[in-house]
């Protein structure tokens, strides 16, 4: 959720847009609807569906405005409702290409309510929906790339490509949760009432639909905006046969549109309470079309979580149910699957960066959004637009940004080293400590693929008599995404059941530092080093910020050097040491 001060920033940026004083992104579309009774739910608010077809307008009207073509839905990310609108208040959507890739890209989306007798504005979700352009020729479209102009675009172009990797993954990520040892015990320990249980066949629902002309939308395919509104219509039917009341939607896994339909296509949505827990229900839902005589052509699915609320907007609690043998065992499981997910992501993504660092425990299970907050916590501090510079000492420059209670620094320099070869060299963090006096030690401790380790990193002690630090790291490397992006190396702190503090050392935690390597021409590269210092960082370096030290400089020299000494002879990248055997039973438990 957006703080205060952000989203009265973002309507800053609105105003100042509307006044033509800011610059506007080319993509950028507006709607503005104001909730009529026809709109409206039978609370009086906006009906989830009718939202979701005015989002899809919008988004697919900027996504054609930025590859002056056709284009369709693809995907909708995970989509999170904050609050509700009422009828009579006026719902503000704003849609906005993010990046392009070869013949797809991503539409960020917010939809903001405006009172229109208070004047109060609040946001209601955010989304990200891929759409994908059509030519009406034979050839396949290449789109022309995104160029952000502002710090908050260039942001959001960065992690595009880190959510574009976080979809593409999203399958085996459900895949191996489901495999991993742990969660199937705790699936088996799970206590149910089976007197109170309610059977899932009461909760199924399935309604077909005609396509009409109406349904279509200007390439003659039915509207995206109009399936996934039908399905949330029966979803919500298959959450109030459970709870005998109305249910107000929370939250939206992601829409995956596998195919299109046409008018005249016969629509079969089905949905069913896949699992409930204490206080919300998870309901599966999917499209399928036919025409004729063919058989069924599946359409879209997604999982939508309900509540129900008593008179006072607190959730009320909900019957457990009971699932039906096999098909519905699965749904059941996989239920509980998606709400893990949903609860790491949404505790990794609250550990603000404002706040007193955390290490958020790792473990198989939320591994993808670990490295994806960890990836976007570096691009963010590095798109930063207030660095200023602090000292500089031969081609060396250190730069630092003070925001509220946090320090930023950034050291960086350009040499005679091509940009892939150092990324392969600074990614291996075992062999740091033959460049960076602050490294004794770093040990590799679990590979989690081939992009992204866990490290235990010892320091040394700053203070006379002070205890050695160490640090359980989690380096996440990433290769350009396109031409004129950087090499990333990012790395934060984690915890690890195995590797506890031990007696002896101070645990350290590093809330976001890292890398980014760009390619000033083939011969030559920009290296930048980049940490938000947290409180067992900032006695390392405090004499260099302060102007009293320059040993920032002695160290990026012997950084320069361990680079140039091995240009050619460059390893493959793989840690020098393997993993302990408990290690490696974590990661395949």
């Amino acid at each position: 959720m957006a703080s205060k001060s952000e989203l009265k920033n973002d309507l800053h940026d609105l105003h100042l847009e509307d006044k033509g004083q800011q610059h506007r992104n080319p993509s950028e579309v507006k709607m503005s609807q104001i909730v009529l009774p026809c709109h409206a739910n039978h609370c009086g608010e906006l009906s989830i569906g009718q939202l979701l077809k005015w989002m899809d307008c919008t988004a697919c009207l900027s996504a054609e405005r930025h590859a002056g073509c056709l284009c369709v839905t693809a995907s909708v990310d995970d989509i999170y409702f904050e609050h509700t609108i009422g009828v009579g208040q006026v719902v503000n959507i704003k849609a906005k290409v993010n990046r392009a890739f070869n013949s797809s890209m991503e539409v960020g989306i917010e939809v903001i309510c405006e009172d229109l007798y208070s004047g109060r504005h609040w946001r209601v979700c955010q989304a990200f929906a891929t759409f994908v352009a059509r030519r009406t020729d034979a050839n396949k479209a290449q789109l022309k790339q995104v160029v952000p102009c502002t710090q908050q675009e260039q942001v959001e172009h960065s992690l595009a490509a880190e959510r574009r990797r976080m979809r593409l993954i999203h399958h085996d990520t459900m895949q191996d949760l489901l495999n991993n040892k742990t969660f199937q015990r705790s699936i088996s320990e799970e206590n149910r009432d089976e007197d109170e249980a309610v059977p899932t066949e009461k909760t199924q629902v399935e309604s077909v639909e005609l396509v009409l002309p109406p349904h279509a939308n200007h390439q003659v395919n039915t509207f995206g905006g109009q399936i996934m509104a039908w399905m949330e219509n029966v979803a919500t039917i298959a959450a109030s046969r459970l709870c005998n009341a109305h249910p107000t939607l929370r939250t939206i896994d992601m829409f995956h549109f596998r195919g299109p339909s046409q008018v005249g296509d016969r629509l079969v949505l089905k949905a069913i309470v896949n699992n409930t827990f204490k206080n919300s229900m998870e309901v599966g839902v999917c499209a399928e079309a036919y025409h004729g005589e063919e058989p069924l052509r599946h359409i879209n699915s997604a999982f939508m979580t309900f509540e129900v609320l008593d008179d006072k907007g607190r959730p009320r609690p909900l019957p457990p149910i009971k699932p039906e043998p096999q098909e519905g065992q699965r749904r059941y499981q996989e239920a509980l699957a998606r709400k893990k997910i949903r609860l790491d992501r949404k505790y990794i993504i609250s550990c603000k960066q404002t706040e007193v660092p955390l290490s958020v425990p790792w473990d198989p299970s939320n591994q993808v959004y670990l490295s994806y907050n960890n990836v976007s916590a570096l691009k963010m501090l590095a798109a930063k637009n207030n660095w200023e510079l602090s000292s500089k000492k031969g081609h060396v420059s250190l730069y630092t940004v003070e925001e509220s209670q946090s320090l930023c620094f950034r050291v960086e320099f350009e040499m005679d080293v091509p940009a892939q070869r150092a990324f392969t060299l600074l990614s291996d963090l075992s062999r740091r400590q033959e460049w960076d006096e602050h490294y004794t030690l770093c040990e590799p401790l679990i590979r989690v693929n081939e992009d992204d380790y866990i490290y235990r990193v010892v320091t040394p002690s700053v203070s006379e008599g002070g205890k050695v630090q160490d640090f359980i790291l989690l380096a996440s490397r990433r290769p350009p995404c396109d031409s004129g992006d950087p090499y990333v190396i990012a790395l934060r702190s984690v915890a690890l059941p195995t590797h506890p503090p031990t007696e002896g050392f101070n645990r350290g935690e590093v809330v976001c530092a890292g890398f980014t390597i760009y390619e000033v021409s083939k011969s030559v590269s920009k290296i930048s080093y980049y940490n938000q210092a947290s409180p067992e960082v900032m006695p390392y370096i405090s004499t260099d910020i302060a102007g009293l030290s320059s040993s920032f400089y002695s160290n990026f020299r012997a950084c320069s050097q361990y680079l140039l000494d091995n240009i050619v002879s460059t390893p493959t990248f793989t840690p020098s040491t393997s993993r302990p055997a408990a290690a490696a039973g974590l990661n395949s438990s």
